[in-house]
């Protein structure tokens, strides 16, 4: 602001000699300036203030102000807050007041006053990340569960639905433990942990908890359902005739205009639009396309290190969203918003508003995806047909007639909602209920294929590009793989940009150099351990004892999918890499993988081990990769450390607490 004022006083140069020394004007200017100086000196040095948390005087003061059933979720990909907002949609259907809460945005601390509300109920929807850890949001929540060991938490009526993976290790993990803990704290479980497994059918096992669970707090609370099940609209479409293109939403996630003006820092709401400067096949042949790309983050400050994620922001392909738009006869370029009818809520739009259709179908919503069996259910009263109606109701209810056709019509045949409006000519329901339906658009995670020693301005991203013909003949494309391929260096002369952001990971190299490292990762799970051999290359450089480094690598033929060859190899050769071990599983007419090449090398491993403090890494498929080098190194641990099977399982779980065999891992 001074700055901007100093010009409006203009000095004369030329001095009367009536006039002191000091004008009024220079005096005012002087005590201006050193006013400034003692403000800023004060304001720097001023101890942070302690916020004093004061005891709110009634419920209504509160975050659930008329709300009884709060149903907060812990989510990462975006499934667990849809089962969040379905289950508050649902409470509407019981005469009770619902919403779905972000536990990051509330203070937690005031959640033993929601036993305050008649009938309340507190819901989790907690999805298990990584290792075992709590998603981004639910960190702090997380962190407050494990500190307060004094809050009391009776009067509190709860139930928890978590969200896993079986091939995981720590299956559940975070559900499990917030059960668990608000039980610890005196809170009243009203219904039973629900289990969710998404290597089986995550919504079938949501479905089911669902249909017991509301019968149990309708008896609790002595209430019943209003009648018969009927949509219920959450938005309302408001068409917008004239409206300033400025004020209108292109892509950005969180600030209107975010991707023009970019400021630091960068994260979840805020990404960084980097610039793509390499975009390679790795591959030599075959019919896959493996990919390695680089994007510049020079500027943005954003630090990261090896073993870290970057998640990138794709969009819907063009082709995809125009035949939406043809099929269900609308205008794409219309603005409009869609308004929570709930005034009281949070949450005002479902994706960034004011928008066209065509932007939130391209950059918001997710159309690729099959369909969860609750958008059947709400879209079966557009089908003019009453065989579809009836099969659409079918799919969404829990009979086992109509889990099968869901899991047959919908997700054997992986139908998209484009295929469903394809292969349901009846079925044209309003473009605004569909849009307020669908789910977001997620980031996509991709482990980081460089070191930020070696590469401070870069990150680079190793993958493969999904594409498969389903069973209806058609071909399914992975969105962010196919985005990303055709993000080219540059497109008619300009860059083309990645709207990403850094999330930090468990997945680190040992503290100390000198520790042996054992890296296992086939296919594009050598991501993050081209991150880790640039790490150990650097350190070595820089005069520093490194440990061994030893690399399993696997592919399936050496002339056409061994990906990075020459970059491991001259690591290889000048001492970076102490050994190098490649498994081409389909050049022989046995097959031979990565956990074949640990055994026949189970002498060394076990020495590195068990004798040198050697730190294992996983990366790639959790499934079975992953399942059967963990059963590899039991076989080692049984075989030359004279355990018995149940021993053996221990020592590697012991590995796995200190640290010592960490997995990234997907499924």
């Amino acid at each position: 602001m001074l700055a901007q004022k100093l010009p409006l006083y203009v000095i004369d140069p030329v001095m009367s000699e009536e006039e002191p020394l000091f004008s009024n004007l220079d005096l005012f200017l002087f005590s201006l300036i050193v006013g400034l100086v003692i403000y800023w000196f004060m304001s720097r040095k001023k101890p942070e203030p302690i916020p004093e948390f004061k005891k709110l005087d009634t419920p209504s003061d509160c975050f659930f102000e008329n709300k009884n059933i709060i149903v907060f979720y812990g989510s990462q990909t975006g499934t667990a807050e849809e089962f969040a907002n379905r289950l508050s949609k649902d409470a509407q259907r019981y005469g009770m007041k619902g919403m779905a809460a972000d536990p990051e945005e509330y203070d937690m601390g005031e959640l033993s006053r929601l036993s305050e509300i008649k009938n309340s109920l507190a819901i989790f929807c907690m999805a298990t990340y990584g290792e075992g850890d709590p998603t981004d949001n639910a960190q702090d929540f997380y962190d407050w569960l494990q500190e307060n060991d004094d809050e009391d938490l009776s009067g509190l009526n709860y139930t928890v639905f978590a969200l896993g993976n079986k091939t995981y290790e720590h299956y559940n993990a975070m559900g499990k433990y917030v059960d668990k803990r608000l039980e610890e704290l005196g809170a009243k479980r009203i219904f039973d942990l629900g289990l969710g497994d998404d290597d089986g059918n995550l919504e079938e096992d949501f479905i089911s908890w669902r249909e017991q669970f509301w019968p149990a707090v309708c008896e609790h609370f002595g209430v019943e359902a209003l009648g018969e099940e009927s949509s219920i609209r959450q938005y309302e479409l408001k068409v917008h005739t004239d409206i300033n293109m400025n004020k209108v939403y292109t892509g950005e996630i969180g600030r209107l205009k975010s991707f023009e003006i970019q400021k630091p820092p960068f994260d979840s709401k805020n990404p960084f639009l980097a610039a793509v400067t390499v975009n390679r096949r790795l591959n030599k042949g075959g019919d896959r396309h493996l990919m390695h790309l680089e994007l510049d983050i020079t500027g943005s400050k954003i630090r990261y290190e090896s073993g870290d994620h970057v998640a990138v922001f794709p969009t819907n392909e063009a082709a995809l969203v125009n035949k939406l738009g043809q099929i269900l006869g609308v205008d794409l370029d219309v603005v409009i918003s869609l308004n929570n009818l709930d005034e009281e809520s949070n949450k005002k739009h479902p994706f960034p508003c004011p928008t066209t259709y065509r932007m939130a179908l391209t950059h918001y919503l997710d159309i690729t995806h099959p369909p969860r069996t609750n958008v059947l259910y709400e879209l079966a009263q557009y089908a003019s047909d009453p065989k579809d109606q009836e099969n659409m109701r079918k799919m969404a209810s829990s009979s086992p007639e109509g889990k099968a056709l869901y899991q047959s019509w919908v997700l054997d045949a992986s139908r998209n909602i484009l295929a469903i409006l394809e292969d349901m000519p009846s079925l044209r329901p309003p473009i605004d209920h569909l849009c307020e339906l669908l789910p977001r658009l997620q980031a996509r995670y991709y482990s980081i294929a460089s070191s930020s020693k070696v590469h401070p301005n870069s990150i680079h991203i190793c993958a493969v590009v999904v594409e498969y013909e389903t069973k209806t003949g058609r071909i399914n494309k992975g969105v962010a793989t196919n985005w990303l391929k055709n993000k080219l260096v540059t497109d008619n002369g300009h860059k083309s940009t990645v709207p990403m952001y850094i999330r930090k990971s468990q997945f680190r190299l040992p503290f100390k150099a000198t520790n042996p490292v054992i890296m296992i990762g086939p296919g594009t799970g050598i991501a993050p351990f081209m991150g880790f051999i640039q790490e150990r290359g650097w350190l070595k450089q820089q005069g520093k004892e490194v440990g061994e480094t030893v690399m399993f690598f696997g592919c399936r033929h050496k002339n056409e999918d061994y990906i990075y060859q020459e970059e491991l190899e001259e690591a290889e050769s000048n001492g970076v890499l102490t050994q190098l071990n490649v498994a081409f599983s389909r050049d022989q007419e046995q097959k031979v993988y990565v956990q074949h090449l640990l055994k026949k090398n189970k002498e060394h491993i076990w020495n590195l081990i068990h004798s040198d403090n050697a730190h294992i890494y996983i990366c790639g498929d959790a499934r079975n990769m992953a399942k059967d080098v963990q059963a590899a190194f039991h076989d080692i641990a049984e075989e030359l450390g004279g355990m018995t099977r149940t021993q053996a399982t221990d020592y590697i779980k012991k590995l796995m607490t200190k640290g010592r065999y960490s997995q990234d891992v997907w499924s």
